[in-house]
């Protein structure tokens, strides 16, 4: 069949019959392989939509075709990402609608530290570069503060803390935890805005104590600390706008399932796109 292939891609370039004795092939067999390519091509189109159907239940409806397309490709599949688009929008098949997002910040009062990260956001190890903020979500019950610390190695959520007020103590919680699962070696960067629960001193204390370097944006700047606000947009876009949660423990639940269970471990990271490189390098470094 790859002999019929590069027949029909090559045709206008050399003769039939010509190719056909070279590849040893007979010419009558390549007429029938026209007729059959059809058919052929019509049975990879029925996979490939099983396939996507699959990955887009599996990845809970909030994938479009470009994620869709990064999970062929991880699992063998190899196809285009105009293929995939095409055969979604034949058959119904997209992502969850995305709402407007409004990013949460809050101005530090207290002197900032530089910014040693400076939109660098490539890490070539584990715990090597962490980002950090603060964002908000709805309940009937009031707001429920989110706080979450990112690996960018990785991209992924290793410190997580949620409570009903934006506070020191909800930042601190977050580091711990990150620092109790993934004991870093002294020198990690740690990169925050310029939110007054970083800039205290009990944060700059506790950062100190362990050996990080604190590293915050600019005034005003969302793009220094693009990373985190991405993750954001994501969590709110694919998760929280599609629930109402009428208690902040209900949220509290909710949020844990989709970020440590469904974001951390199975969603895809187009980042990565469909290189086997960067994911065996993760998953090797990683586990150290």
């Amino acid at each position: 069949m790859e002999r019929y292939r590069f027949m029909q891609e090559n045709k206008q370039d050399f003769s039939i019959e010509k190719m056909a004795e070279i590849l040893e092939v007979s010419v009558s067999g390549y007429y029938a392989y026209l007729h059959r390519r059809p058919a052929l091509q019509s049975q990879r189109n029925l996979e490939l939509l099983e396939s996507i159907r699959r990955i887009h239940i599996e990845g809970r409806r909030v994938y479009g075709s470009p994620r869709i397309h990064v999970k062929l490709c991880q699992s063998g599949n190899r196809c285009s990402r105009k293929r995939v688009a095409r055969l979604m929008k034949e058959h119904g098949i997209a992502a969850k609608m995305r709402k407007s997002w409004k990013r949460t910040t809050q101005r530090g009062k207290r002197e900032a530290s530089d910014n040693l990260l400076e939109q660098n956001f490539l890490a070539e190890t584990p715990n090597e570069k962490w980002v950090s903020d603060v964002t908000y979500v709805h309940t009937g019950e009031g707001w429920l503060y989110v706080s979450c610390t990112l690996d960018l190695f990785s991209r992924k959520v290793v410190g997580l803390s949620m409570g009903e007020r934006l506070s020191t103590d909800l930042v601190e919680r977050t580091l711990k935890q990150a620092l109790r699962h993934r004991g870093p070696a002294r020198g990690l960067i740690h990169h925050s805005d310029r939110g007054s629960q970083y800039t205290s001193e009990a944060f700059g204390e506790l950062a100190k104590n362990k050996g990080i370097r604190l590293s915050m944006s600019g005034k005003g700047n969302c793009y220094d600390n693009a990373v985190i606000e991405s993750f954001f947009h994501t969590l709110k876009t694919e998760h929280v706008y599609q629930y109402r949660f009428s208690t902040r423990e209900e949220a509290k639940r909710s949020l844990f399932d989709y970020i440590e269970v469904f974001y951390n471990r199975q969603r895809a990271h187009p980042v990565f796109a469909c290189s086997l490189v960067p994911m065996v390098r993760v998953k090797a470094r990683s586990s150290r």
